[in-house]
């Protein structure tokens, strides 16, 4: 049958599993809290400058495809991707780069340039990522995982690929100097996860930006969230904004709609969560109808780190600075500064950064002349005891400060405008459990089975998408979850 379908949250898992049920035939609403839809891939606009807030890299672009292909349209005729050339370059504490792309026999020079001895064991490491990507991409991803026996299927593939080791530890197998360790280990932080305790599963990102390259969207990722909206709106779908969810309305167990902090009611046959997971079950639905997904079962869950993001509008380039349009610059402690902000919840003086020159690549994103950057920095979560409202202004003084030393000469002369958010940011606006940037950590033990499923064991026809559930964090994972509501609700 049709149902009446209502979708919470307009992040990537939200837009993308609305679009799929519409094109599936049902009736879809979706919701959202802020003034324009995106969640975390939210677009800031102001004097001329764009900041995309959330994701700067598009490494499965045929996910995308996909959705317009299902909903009987052309990708293409919606917003342009192009390839970002190099992929990335990463600094070490020195200031020194390696520069990785899309070229395999740049990327062997750019080894060997550092340590001649890693040649042949990156080789290695490349090979043996391909059997990875095979069975937790390709074969894994866009499955659910509801039932244990669902593990128990695939634990002999998962102790074959050595899952149990840490990316670190795995990549460390392979590769001996240092400073590549780092280059080749950081890519669990781009979905929240530490590279000292993730699955050395999340290796297999280096095979999937190998397959399909690294792209960006021209006019910043935020084109594609409108993009999506349109291509939702013109398929029939109904998009609510300033629409806060305030209660998942359940009766004999099953939800039957959901009621908005302004008191209008949504009906729904089914409704699909891509808010929060800890925020969807303890804020939105009464403890009496989570016998399974209780508050301490979350609360004994292991949450990602936050953010620090400094968005600055520029009336001046820096293309004559050694900077490209992804730099990862690493701080001199590696290991050291990961177990502050994950296990140790301190905030430390030091730090590393993602330096997203947006501008570099798409003029558009910036006045004449001028540039848009953003400047990331991994902190503890909200349960760490930092005062951000003490702390905030010092940690932004020390990244401008060691930008303008190093990087960015004069940079304090030539900011324009400037924004920031912390963690508090990411609990208010987002309402991500204490203030989490991705959701819970991609561990072993937190993946496939033991992640939240991406329907509730406790309300069988509300269904999960986004960061929180499998397969997790992440475009590829956040577009996979949403294909795997699309099979579980079926079409109308």
């Amino acid at each position: 049958m049709q149902q009446q379908i209502v979708v919470i949250g307009s992040g990537f898992g939200g837009l993308s599993a609305a679009i799929r049920l519409a094109a599936k035939g049902h009736q879809v609403t979706l919701l959202e809290k802020r003034d324009k839809p995106g969640g975390r891939a939210y677009v800031y606009k102001t004097q001329g400058f764009t900041f995309d807030s959330g994701p700067t890299v598009i490494t499965a672009p045929f996910m995308f495809d996909d959705i317009w292909q299902a909903a009987g349209k052309r990708r293409e005729d919606y917003f342009e991707l192009e390839p970002c050339k190099p992929y990335y370059r990463l600094f070490d504490a020195k200031g020194r780069h390696f520069e990785y792309g899309d070229d395999p026999a740049a990327i062997l020079e750019e080894i060997k340039r550092w340590n001649p001895g890693d040649v042949e064991g990156y080789k290695k490491f490349m090979a043996s990522t391909r059997a990875i990507f095979q069975k937790g991409f390709v074969e894994l991803a866009d499955q659910p995982f509801l039932h244990f026996t669902d593990m128990v299927r695939v634990a002999p593939d998962l102790i074959r690929m050595q899952s149990y080791l840490s990316t670190y530890r795995y990549v460390s197998r392979f590769i001996k100097h240092d400073f590549l360790r780092r280059c080749f280990s950081f890519h669990p932080l781009f979905i929240g996860g530490n590279p000292f305790d993730s699955s050395s599963i999340y290796a297999m990102v280096h095979y999937l930006e190998r397959e399909w390259g690294v792209h960006h969207a021209m006019g910043g990722t935020g084109t594609i969230v409108a993009a999506m909206a349109k291509l939702f709106k013109e398929i029939g779908g109904k998009l609510e904004l300033n629409a806060e969810a305030s209660e998942i309305m359940v009766e004999n167990g099953r939800t039957v709609g959901v009621r908005l902090v302004d008191g209008r009611i949504f009906k729904a046959d089914t409704v699909v969560s891509n808010a929060d997971v800890p925020y969807t079950y303890q804020k939105l639905i009464a403890p009496e109808h989570r016998k399974f997904n209780t508050d301490r079962r979350l609360l004994s869950k292991k949450y990602s780190m936050s953010l620090v993001v400094i968005y600055l509008g520029l009336n001046r380039r820096y293309d004559d600075h050694g900077l490209v349009q992804h730099n990862i610059i690493f701080g001199k402690r590696y290991k050291g500064l990961l177990n502050d902000i994950f296990n140790r919840r301190h905030l430390s003086r030091d730090f590393s950064l993602y330096l997203h020159r947006s501008s570099h690549a798409d003029p558009s994103m910036a006045p004449a002349g001028g540039e848009a950057v953003y400047v990331l920095s991994p902190v503890p979560h909200l349960g760490a005891r930092t005062d951000w409202s003490k702390a905030a202004k010092g940690y932004r003084n020390a990244i401008i400060n060691f930008l303008e030393e190093n990087y960015m000469p004069e940079l304090s002369k030539h900011i324009v405008v400037e924004h920031m958010v912390d963690p508090r940011y990411y609990r208010d606006a987002l309402n991500t459990h204490l203030g989490s940037g991705f959701s819970m950590q991609p561990l072993l033990t937190q993946s496939a089975w033991f992640r939240p499923h991406n329907r509730s064991e406790d309300i069988p026809n509300l269904y999960f998408v986004g960061a929180g559930t499998h397969p997790g964090a992440g475009l590829p994972g956040v577009l996979s979850s949403a294909i795997i509501a699309e099979r579980l609700i079926g079409e109308a």
